[in-house]
């Protein structure tokens, strides 16, 4: 069974960044949902028994087309989402530390570099989507964005996502409106980059 992430701060936690609402209506409503139908898609289809990873990396194995799309729309949405969730909170370091700073600097300069660049995926990613700080085998990082819940496992690239930036509107219209841009810039308030950091260390 794959269980939803369970938030370690209350609705009202992220604000001013983030809205309550928001986040009551963004984690207990659309993740749910995914999670839910993630997991009976996945029961129909007998793949139940993989990890959320092995899923998304061997979609093809599901042979029926209609299930097949939407365990990866459902899959993506329930991986994105923990993801997302995990890494945003009021506390812990502002800053990228050690291993995975050292790895943002080979990889992109600098950690205003890293920051621009990501935004930029962001905000140009058309329509619902994500932006993604992802590492290969060998650690080295890769930014890139996808569309709807697609990410850099179901997309086979080999990579592994360490951070994302949920850019679907109900991450943010509650309280931004049209204005995506403000949302993406107050998000990185919330990033606790020791979350980051634990991810790339795996």
């Amino acid at each position: 069974m794959y269980k939803q992430i369970e938030l370690t701060y209350g609705y009202d936690a992220l604000e001013p960044y983030i809205d309550a609402l928001t986040v009551e209506t963004h984690h207990g409503k659309h993740h749910a949902a995914y999670t839910a139908q993630l997991n009976k898609l996945a029961e129909e289809a007998g793949v139940q028994d993989k990890s959320i990873e092995e899923l998304l990396a061997s979609l093809d194995e599901v042979k029926d087309e209609a299930k097949r799309t939407a365990i990866r729309n459902n899959g993506g949405g329930f991986y994105n989402h923990n993801l997302y969730f995990e890494e945003i909170t009021p506390g812990g370091a502002k800053e990228p530390t050690g291993k995975l700073k050292a790895a943002i600097d080979e990889a992109f300069g600098s950690f205003e570099e890293m920051k621009k660049q990501l935004t930029n995926l962001a905000l140009t990613q058309f329509g619902s989507g994500w932006a993604w700080l992802s590492k290969d085998k060998n650690g080295k990082l890769y930014a890139s964005k996808s569309l709807n819940q697609d990410n850099p496992i179901s997309l086979g690239t080999g990579q592994t996502p360490i951070f994302t930036i949920d850019v679907w509107e109900h991450a943010y219209y509650l309280g931004y409106k049209n204005l995506r841009a403000s949302y993406v810039e107050n998000f990185w308030n919330l990033v606790n980059w020791d979350v980051v950091a634990s991810k790339y260390d795996q």
